[in-house]
């Protein structure tokens, strides 16, 4: 089945949600994600478990904003990028730039849409005052209106009616989690977080990040972790320590954009994370076996 997603953002776990709700019972309360980005971990579980509600957090208020909009007006936002969208044929690279120039100054997630469907390599970019700089894709004008449309229209019809939505620090989300509640990590990665990264509205401290998931392991609290990796031989980050009793396993995420620009030819391998509570729970479910060649074991 291919998933509706109006937001086409570089980092989105889109293509590899199938193999991580492999472990994800179907039978959770609330499916908390607090890194949200583009929710495309809940636009897929919405679609195979039985889930009851979902929580999205971002520290990127205009992008949570964003996917609020999606889900619950989508009529309104898809008429909106309509008219941005058409708005573009008579230059379209100054009309990207001017539409940038506003959603600066405004932050308003309407203009952000098609910011996001039209922007060079799906990537979002910020400068050092926290400005979208990145540069309009030159060769294509962004998503159809219909497209789009379709899209938004989607992921309204999965979710409208069961979000709950939040734009603060994923510290304060972790304070009220039910006991058959999950959460699901993808943080920004370690290899990124020492300084400000362009790709990222915001970082974490990796050290704080290891105490709050001793916390929760405190709690028997079921999570995910979707955390750094390697391209090619080079290893990007650590390992999360030991003494939190994870498993890891490694999910091939395809051929590395970046180093295909520069021509290479390198595989991305991703590390997911299980909690002690979760493997215990998942140790007496049923789960859809993942193919030996998308998936390998490793320990933390």
């Amino acid at each position: 089945m291919k998933l509706p997603h109006p937001i086409q953002y570089q980092g989105s776990k889109r293509n590899l949600a199938a193999q991580i709700l492999n472990y994800i019972p179907n039978d959770i309360d609330t499916l908390i994600e607090p890194f949200a980005g583009t929710a495309a971990l809940s636009v897929a579980a919405a679609t195979q478990k039985n889930i009851k509600k979902f929580s999205l957090n971002d520290l990127n208020q205009p992008l949570l904003n964003l996917l609020k909009l999606i889900i619950e007006k989508p009529e309104h936002i898809a008429d909106f990028y309509e008219t941005l969208w058409q708005q573009q044929h008579n230059d379209s690279v100054e009309h990207y730039y001017s539409v940038r120039e506003e959603f600066n100054q405004t932050q308003d997630s309407r203009l952000f849409l098609y910011l996001l469907a039209r922007c060079a390599k799906g990537a979002v970019r910020y400068n050092n005052q926290g400005e979208m700089n990145q540069s309009p894709d030159k060769r294509r004008k962004g998503t159809q209106p219909a497209t789009m449309r379709k899209n938004i229209v989607g992921v309204s019809a999965l979710l409208k009616g069961k979000c709950c939505y939040s734009s603060s620090d994923y510290k304060q989300v972790l304070k009220n989690i039910g006991n058959n509640d999950l959460v699901y990590f993808d943080p920004p990665y370690q290899g990124v977080c020492g300084n400000k990264d362009s790709r990222y509205f915001a970082s974490i401290n990796h050290a704080e990040f290891i105490v709050e998931l001793e916390k929760l392991n405190q709690k028997n609290v079921l999570y995910l972790i979707s955390y750094d990796g390697k391209t090619g031989s080079k290893q990007h980050g650590e390992k999360l320590p030991e003494f939190l009793d994870l498993k890891c396993l490694e999910i091939n995420a395809g051929r590395s954009a970046q180093a295909t620009l520069l021509g290479k030819q390198e595989t991305t391998i991703e590390s997911l994370y299980i909690s002690p509570a979760l493997r215990k729970r998942l140790s007496v479910v049923s789960i859809k076996p993942i193919q030996s060649s998308q998936m390998s074991f490793c320990y933390a």
